[in-house]
């Protein structure tokens, strides 16, 4: 049909991956699915009133630019109307739709997928919060070319993206069959539909916030869909009731009821402190008495041993402090307003109350979350919201009395296991996928290797677990203190906890494996920094480095022969990141490369007008066509590259540094002009100074890569032990790269 020429619906992955990867699912795998889709949707193509466009696209991984290129270049960009992006940050699980931008779009999905998976906890809490940094090409479809879609991603077994086992052989074929299903039945549903094309068309002459929806799903069976503007009306309300009720319940205790009140809250507070407490302890000693750092990479169920029981014990510690102030302070209640009962009585009595004061803790702890995140628009309330009305509705029906006379009773199992069905079938699948990616995530954490302390990655770990165990076991918590359970708890708990220690100590479970392997790279290094006059020779070393935290002695003992050293002195600069902990290694390394690859910076002219330094310096990178360049902010206020390539205008920076990545094909241009124009201040001073200094600045700093594998660079490889992987990003060098500079006393 015409119209369905003038009205796309783009399909979009790309096509290429990193050098350290075969890119099974990221991503392959979604070009196969597109394939498939493209062959499902051509058979029913005649009744469509919106095409469906296939782009395959390039450049992803050094930058969205293929996506950048098609949306802003290609000729049928003005007839796309929405988009939908297929990606990967794992090699398995279902593909989760983690951003989405408008309500009619995702209320278009949930209608028709048939296994929906979606999280908006991905989305605007981790995601857009950088929290994970990184970037799909949806990001560019939304903010360059405005247009609503949705986004989707693998997000299982995140610990081999972008590196060697990011292959064939693990990539889950259910997988692909997930996503599959789902595509082709919203791509059908919504080419063939006219109210979505009037969707798509009227939302990009609106508001999009009024748009915004919150949306998950239900077991992986339903997915839930409603409006942002819907939710916060309705948090508001719970909120407003859920203060109402507690004022008044409030004002009717008295003095005694607000200060019981009190110790409830002081016992949410002392839970959350003795809870991160001890998880955190045991992440500072994991580095000093395991072989990795990070012991749990490969294995990540035994987080729940070394920081899941430590948590969990701290929780119900910090609770039961709670629980035994209470106690102290319901006795002088009691003893007033009771005084006839018997002592057994009473203190049986002080248990009972003490115990529903910490279970409505539970309340006060979710309804703090529920506000703050309707305050800031957290599209993850609605976990806060689901803890407190389930809970609170099953307490209420169960257990509240409106007679104050009544002595209280015990709280029925049958109150926890109503109250807790709702919030565990939402959210626990939920806790564990963000605990897999976290862990994941730690194997690349450090993006200047060596930068980070060795436990910071375990701290971070076991925070998040700490934070996660007091808010879902608040309720359940509160039913141990008076059951006779404790010491049992405790001991299951510290047994648990020394089982995974022994475990990870032992080496019995090892840290990395040969289908999770600890990022390590490999750079054949060639450094011409400062050498302009030709008459010395650039300094070539092969570079040994890793993003994952902890030293690289174990990889050493399989590269004994390699006359590597390493030290936190062995720092080198690469222009997008600074390597602060590594290893060096000199020998062979003079063949592989030639000194016609070494990339030149000269300066052109240098000239002073009206107090305004111009100084323009000819860059050529030589056969290489992706190279990174950095440029001293502290010294040059604007610049720029090539006439149009880079125009004048307000540049960023980053700890002082402005960092221009490229990376285009055979005939992109390898010579080019960079014109540097001086802040006033560094015109005045700076020729001055440098001629003083010892150590000189660098003014310009270039990086350029080179794909080839030296011959000392196989030969460290291949030696490697199986559970090490080089790690690839649009900020990593390849096996071969050229380092020069210019200091500021040019």
């Amino acid at each position: 049909m015409p119209e369905a020429e003038e009205n796309l619906i783009l399909v979009s992955s790309h096509i290429d991956t990193v050098s350290t990867t075969e890119g099974a699912g990221d991503c392959s795998s979604c070009v196969g699915v597109m394939l498939e889709l493209a062959r499902g949707v051509a058979q029913w193509a005649h009744t469509f009133k919106s095409g469906v466009l296939f782009l395959f696209n390039t450049g992803e991984e050094e930058g969205l630019d293929g996506a950048h290129s098609f949306i802003t270049q290609h000729h049928w960009r003005n007839s796309v109307r929405f988009a939908v992006d297929l990606e990967a940050m794992g090699i398995s699980g279902k593909s989760t739709l983690f951003q989405g931008t408008d309500y009619w779009a995702l209320e278009s999905f949930a209608a028709v997928a048939k296994y929906p998976s979606a999280q908006i906890a991905l989305q605007v809490d981790v995601f857009r919060s950088g929290a994970i940094k990184s970037a799909t090409d949806f990001q560019i479809y939304q903010e360059v070319a405005g247009l609503p879609g949705l986004d989707f991603a693998y997000t299982d077994t995140t610990s081999v993206y972008h590196t060697k086992n990011d292959k064939m052989k693990l990539l889950k074929p259910g997988s692909l069959q997930h996503i599959g299903d789902n595509m082709l039945a919203f791509l059908l549903h919504s080419a063939a539909s006219p109210n979505f094309l009037k969707n798509a068309q009227q939302q990009k002459q609106e508001n999009t916030e009024q748009n915004k929806a919150v949306f998950f799903d239900i077991l992986g069976k339903y997915m839930v869909v409603y409006s942002q503007r819907l939710a916060t009306m309705f948090h508001n309300s719970i909120i407003l009731q859920s203060l109402l009720i507690w004022g008044t319940s409030l004002l009717m205790g008295g003095r005694s009821g607000l200060v019981s009140f009190g110790l409830s809250c002081l016992s949410i507070i002392l839970m959350l402190i003795f809870s991160i407490c001890l998880p955190v302890v045991v992440a500072f000693i994991l580095p000093h008495i395991c072989p990795f750092p990070v012991p749990y990479v490969a294995n990540p169920w035994l987080i729940i041993g070394l920081f899941g029981s430590p948590a969990l014990l701290g929780a119900f510690i910090g609770q039961h402090i709670g629980f035994n102030l209470l106690k102290r302070q319901l006795r002088c209640v009691y003893s007033r307003t009771k005084p006839g009962l018997t002592h057994n009585t009473r203190e049986y009595v002080i248990d009972l109350e003490a115990e529903r004061w910490i279970f409505k803790s539970g309340f006060v702890q979710w309804l703090i979350l529920l506000i703050l995140g309707t305050y800031f628009k957290v599209g993850s309330s609605y976990i806060a919201l689901i803890w407190l009305v389930s809970p609170a509705f099953a307490y209420g029906f169960l257990e509240a009395t409106l007679s104050p006379v009544r002595l209280p009773k015990q709280l029925k199992v049958v109150t926890l296991v109503l109250g807790m069905a709702a919030p565990v079938v939402s959210s626990a699948g939920l806790a564990v996928r963000m605990a897999d990616v976290i862990v994941g995530s730690v194997v690349r954490v450090d993006r200047n290797p060596g930068g980070l302390p060795d436990w910071l990655g375990n701290v971070i770990v076991a925070v998040a677990i700490a934070i996660v165990i007091c808010f879902m076991f608040v309720y359940l918590l509160s039913y141990v203190h008076i059951s006779g359970d404790k010491r049992t708890l405790g001991l299951l708990l510290c047994i648990f906890f020394g089982l995974s220690l022994a475990l990870v100590t032992s080496g019995i479970v090892p840290a990395f494996t040969g289908d999770v392997a600890r990022s390590v790279n490999v750079v054949h290094v060639v450094d011409a920094t400062g050498i302009d006059d030709g008459n010395r020779e650039p300094l070539s070393y092969i570079s040994l480095f890793s993003n994952t935290p902890g030293k690289l002695t174990k990889e050493l003992v399989d590269l004994g022969d390699e006359d590597f050293f390493c030290g936190r002195n062995m720092t080198t600069d690469f222009v997008t990141f600074t390597m602060k902990y590594g290893c060096w290694s000199y020998k062979d390394s003079s063949t592989g490369w030639s000194k016609s690859e070494v990339p030149m910076l000269r300066v052109e002219s240098d000239s002073v007008t009206d107090g305004a330094r111009q100084t323009v310096i000819l860059v050529d990178t030589k056969s290489s066509t992706r190279w990174s360049l950095g440029i001293n902010k502290q010294e040059i206020d604007d610049f720029t590259v090539q006439e149009k390539l880079v125009l004048l205008g307000d540049k960023t920076e980053v700890d002082g540094w402005h960092t221009i990545q490229f990376a285009g094909g055979k005939n992109s241009p390898t010579k080019f002009q960079l014109t540097l124009y001086w802040s006033n201040s560094a015109t005045e001073t700076s020729r001055k100074e440098a001629k003083e200094a010892t150590d000189v600045p660098l003014l310009v700093k270039l990086r350029t890569d080179v794909n080839r594998v030296t011959p000392q660079v196989t030969n460290v490889l291949e030696k490697l032990p199986r559970w090490s992987t080089p790690f690839g990003k649009s900020t990593s060098p390849y096996t071969l790269a050229f380092l020069t500079g210019l200091r500021v006393n040019i």
